[in-house]
């Protein structure tokens, strides 16, 4: 059974530098690109980042471009996310996922969700 379990969320003072991770199994996900979305309260899911499965090309939502970093372990079956300088409007469900069909951009196409990890981010 295909599983993805997200780690790493809690509560970050605004400014601070916590990394998640997620940890695939049940499949060759290290063949899959992945990637991370979040949502916030009565907001959309949204894309954040996205890495191929060699970790060689990696790509970035506008509003955290400079500030987050995705990357993989495919030894490992996990997937990090490095957030740097977090603002209050970072608080949201990060979500990890894989294996898109179509737009990576877009929530609908991708295959397999973790259950999300909790992020809040205080001023």
């Amino acid at each position: 059974q295909a599983q993805l379990v997200e780690s790493g969320g809690g509560l970050v003072q605004a400014g601070g530098s916590p990394r998640l991770s997620c940890a695939a199994s049940g499949r060759t996900f290290s063949t899959f690109p992945m990637g991370w979305f979040r949502q916030a309260p009565g907001k959309e899911r949204e894309f954040v980042a996205a890495i191929t499965w060699s970790g060689k090309s990696s790509f970035y939502a506008d509003s955290v471009k400079g500030r987050f970093t995705i990357s993989r372990d495919n030894a490992k079956n996990t997937v990090y996310l490095q957030m740097n300088s977090l603002k209050p409007e970072d608080t949201a469900v990060y979500y990890c996922a894989a294996d898109p069909d179509g737009d990576y951009t877009d929530y609908v196409t991708w295959g397999y969700w973790g259950q999300g990890t909790q992020v809040t981010v205080s001023s």
